[in-house]
């Protein structure tokens, strides 16, 4: 790519050097055939000098006719041919002129290219254009070409240390670590970025976050002083950066303060509707409610969002007084055709609810790359659960609709489920 460039800039110089170069030897050209017209001119003027000059001789002109011939033929020469003393000169000029076209020559011959490559290495983006390809290579690498992401991923390093304005050069360099799990380079890419962002805190936050993440997976899931030192100072500048509040609320999980968890991961929610990871953010409070022992809330935004699948849920009379209240309800939609794939869609309530209306659709999304409102159909099952686990266990009441039911946008209930048997081992 690099010496494709370099052909196109030398074609590009002589394309320049041409311009410059031609409007000397045209010009000497033209001064050629205005030397050979004089000439012409003289010869011509001479030769009918030497015939008025016979036929007077000859008797055939008088002395006027003659004196007269002869002056309108000197003054159609002076028309036609230059004053004498420019006459004189002219062969001089010409010689210096000539002298001075080539030495021009010469000079733009070393001067254009050399000005060219001096100005470019001065203003140019070679350095960019490196980055840029080295950067094009790694995103076309995938995970089994470890040897030759590594040493691309080197160079990038390499060029962005001699130049180290390209903010997006840093951010691609920190992913790259992160993806050949090399944590510690990661966090110091992604503190590089963070003092080429300095008068964003934003962006600053952001980075400082993606540090602190990679920190976290170099500590192999601990809180420690490195980690924590860059998860202050992204959350110094930006309180709901998106990344730290993720980590404190596993850390919290995992250290059982669930109210914590459960706050910090809120707040992402709350800070980052559009957040790519948000349905598995949305199951980690939903896990940390359960924890607690109590339902997670149901927000109105949960509640709809775009096509889906509205049914109700009722318990058969088999059961009646059996159940206590407080059991787990589940409702799973998968899509139609694909029995044993992951939930596109899950919501929870308890056995008190019932008979309940249960609306699916992308606010129950179980991942943001899996969403209900792509299918066309969906299968439901229904699943009250003695142990609060989404997993099927023997002892679970279950039911669910053979038939697959049409996603759609009207939120009338479209189909009836009825838990109408227990399973067992």
């Amino acid at each position: 790519m690099t010496d494709t460039f370099w052909i196109i800039a030398a074609a590009l110089i002589v394309l320049a050097l041409a311009f410059v170069v031609w409007p000397l030897f045209s010009h000497r050209t033209d001064r050629r055939q205005q030397t050979d017209l004089r000439n012409q001119n003289l010869m011509a003027y001479r030769s009918r000098m030497a015939e008025l000059e016979n036929e007077y001789q000859a008797g055939n002109l008088d002395q006027e006719n003659y004196q007269q011939l002869k002056e309108e033929l000197a003054g159609s020469m002076l028309d036609d041919v230059p004053d004498a003393d420019k006459t004189v000169t002219r062969p001089a000029v010409a010689g210096r002129g000539r002298r001075s076209s080539l030495v021009i020559a010469f000079v733009c011959l070393l001067l254009v290219p050399a000005a060219a490559i001096f100005l470019y290495q001065q203003w140019g983006a070679m350095d960019d254009l490196k980055q840029y390809l080295a950067m094009q290579e790694m995103t076309a690498s995938d995970g089994d070409r470890v040897e030759q992401m590594t040493r691309l991923t080197a160079q990038l390093r390499e060029r962005l240390e001699a130049k180290p304005e390209n903010t997006e050069g840093w951010a691609m360099l920190g992913r790259s670590y992160m993806r050949l799990e090399q944590f510690e380079d990661a966090a110091w890419a992604f503190e590089r970025l963070a003092e080429q962002v300095e008068d964003d805190d934003r962006a600053e936050a952001t980075a400082w976050g993606l540090s602190a993440q990679a920190l976290f997976f170099r500590s192999q899931g601990a809180l420690d002083p490195d980690v924590t030192r860059a998860i202050e100072k992204a959350r110094a500048l930006n309180p709901d950066e998106v990344n730290s509040l993720g980590l404190l609320g596993i850390s919290s999980f995992s250290q059982e303060n669930y109210e914590d968890a459960i706050r910090y991961w809120e707040r992402i929610v709350e800070a980052a509707p559009d957040h790519p990871q948000l349905g598995s953010i949305r199951q980690g409070i939903n896990e940390a409610y359960e924890r607690l022992g109590r339902d997670a809330p149901h927000t109105a935004e949960d509640a709809v969002s775009g096509p889906g699948v509205t049914v109700r849920i009722e318990l058969s009379e088999a059961f009646a007084g059996e159940i206590p209240d407080d059991t787990t309800l589940f409702v799973f939609a998968r899509k139609a055709g694909s029995q044993g794939s992951a939930p596109l869609a899950v919501a929870r309530l308890s056995a008190r609810d019932l008979p309940a209306e249960v609306r699916l659709d992308d606010g129950n999304a179980m991942s943001p790359d899996n969403r209900l409102s792509g299918a066309s159909e969906v299968l439901l099952v229904a699943r009250l659960s003695r142990s609060g686990n989404a997993m099927p266990q023997a002892g679970d009441w279950q039911g669910e609709l053979n038939d697959p039911v049409a996603v759609t946008d009207d939120e009338g209930v479209a189909a009836t489920l009825v838990i109408d048997h227990q399973l067992r081992n």
